[in-house]
C-alpha cells in the first residue's frame, strides 16, 4: 500500500486534473466538478483516505460534489499512490512530444516553435500555421506549413470523430428525459444572444484563436428546469473560418451526473433557412416550427 495520502495531496491531485482539462478545453461541468470535489476534500474534516481503507466507497461517492468518477480517481490515487488519469493528462500536455508527432515536425522544430511562438497545444498550431506565424520559424517553409495544416486536419478530425462516437454510443441509450427539449435549447440560446448584444455576461480570453489574449468571448451560466446550462459562442476553427464567431452558440448541459452538449445555428438552406436550429436534432427541430 503506498504512503497515506492527506486531504490536502488528494486535493492538490484533483485541482491538477481540472487544470489539465481546462488547458486541453474540455467540457466545463467536467472541470468545474474536478474543482468543486478539490474543494470538499481539502475542507473535510477527516481524512479522506479512511473511505477507502475502510472500503466506505458509498460513502466517500455520498459526499458533496464527489461522484463515482472523481471517488475512482481518489480511491486510486490513495491505494497505489498515483493517478492514471493524471499521468495521461501530463503526457498528453508535453507540447513537445504532441508537436513532434506530427507529420513533418521533429523535436528540434517542435521546440524551436514552442520558444518562438509560445504555443502548448495542437489546437494552437493550427492556429499559427493559418494565420501565418508559423511560416516566420525558421525551417518552415511554404509547403512545410502546408503539410503540417494536412495533418492536423486529419489529427484534429480523428479525435472529433471519436468523440462522436463516444456521444452515439451514449445516444443509443437515451431518452428523452435525459436531454432537454429543443424549444428549452432554443430558449437558453435567444437568452445567451440577447444578453451577449447587451454586453450583460463577463467575458473570458480562450486559448485558441486569440494570439492577445483578449477577453472577447461572453459566458452564460443559468439553470432551468434542473439543467445546468452554459453557452458561449464556437472558438473553433471553423467557426472562424465561415465568420461565424457570433452566430454559432455551444451550449453544455449537466443533469443528474450526465454531460451533453449541442451547438445552434442559423439555419442557411432547406425550409428552416434563417431560422435557428439545434444541429443533429432536425426532426425536432422541424416539429418545433411545426413541420415546416
Amino acid at each position: 500500500m503506498a504512503q497515506e495520502s492527506t486531504n490536502t495531496q488528494i486535493a492538490d491531485v484533483l485541482e491538477r486534473i481540472a487544470d489539465l482539462l481546462e488547458a486541453q478545453q474540455e467540457n466545463p461541468f467536467r472541470i468545474r466538478a474536478y474543482r468543486e470535489g478539490a474543494s470538499t476534500v481539502r475542507n473535510y474534516d477527516q481524512p479522506i483516505a479512511e473511505f477507502i481503507h475502510k472500503k466506505r466507497f458509498d460513502e466517500l461517492i455520498a459526499l458533496p460534489r464527489i461522484g463515482e468518477g472523481i471517488a475512482s480517481v481518489i480511491g486510486e490515487y490513495v491505494t497505489d499512490g498515483k493517478s492514471s488519469l493524471l499521468e495521461e493528462l501530463e503526457a498528453q500536455a508535453s507540447p513537445e512530444d504532441a508537436f513532434a508527432r506530427v507529420p513533418g515536425i521533429g523535436k528540434e522544430l517542435a521546440q524551436r516553435m514552442i520558444k518562438e511562438l509560445h504555443i502548448q497545444t495542437l489546437p494552437e498550431l493550427e492556429e499559427a500555421a493559418h494565420d501565418g506565424r508559423l511560416e516566420k520559424v525558421e525551417g518552415f517553409g511554404a509547403k512545410r506549413v502546408e503539410g503540417v495544416r494536412s495533418a492536423l486536419a486529419g489529427m484534429l478530425s480523428r479525435s472529433a470523430r471519436k468523440s462522436q462516437r463516444n456521444r452515439v454510443a451514449k445516444a443509443k441509450d437515451e431518452t428523452p428525459d435525459d436531454r432537454p427539449s429543443v424549444d428549452l435549447i432554443l430558449e437558453i440560446d435567444e437568452q445567451y444572444r440577447k444578453r451577449a448584444q447587451a454586453g450583460d455576461l463577463p467575458k473570458i480570453a480562450p486559448k485558441r484563436f486569440n494570439p492577445d489574449h483578449q477577453a472577447w468571448l461572453p459566458v452564460m451560466d443559468i439553470k432551468r428546469d434542473g439543467w445546468s446550462f452554459t453557452a458561449l459562442f464556437s472558438n473553433t476553427a471553423k467557426a472562424h473560418e465561415l465568420e461565424k464567431t457570433d452566430d454559432w452558440v455551444v451550449i453544455y448541459y449537466e443533469k443528474g451526473g450526465k454531460e451533453r452538449q449541442n451547438t445552434v445555428v442559423t439555419e442557411t438552406q432547406g425550409s428552416l433557412k434563417g431560422k435557428r436550429v439545434v444541429r443533429g436534432r432536425e426532426a425536432e427541430n422541424r416539429q418545433f416550427y411545426g413541420g415546416e
